[in-house]
């Protein structure tokens, strides 16, 4: 599985995977999610997102958690 949402690069936010084009981090996603900010909201908070970032940021995080070896498109 391939996410071309998602982009990890060593001279952006040290390599910490982020949407690609952005700075926003899918830590930060899921970090806001956790605390119940709404998808509604994070797409007003940062404008460049889609609902499609938020939804690849999601994906790869549970790809993460179960272990499940994911490849990230360059």
């Amino acid at each position: 599985m391939t996410f071309e949402r998602i982009e990890i690069h060593p001279q952006i936010m040290l390599g910490k995977p982020v949407i690609r084009g952005t700075r926003v981090s899918v830590e930060l996603l899921l970090r806001k999610l956790s605390e119940g900010m709404t998808e509604a909201e994070l797409l007003d908070a940062y404008p460049r997102l889609a609902r499609a970032d938020i939804q690849a940021a999601l994906a790869y995080a549970a790809g993460q958690v179960g272990c499940q070896r994911i490849g990230i498109a360059d």
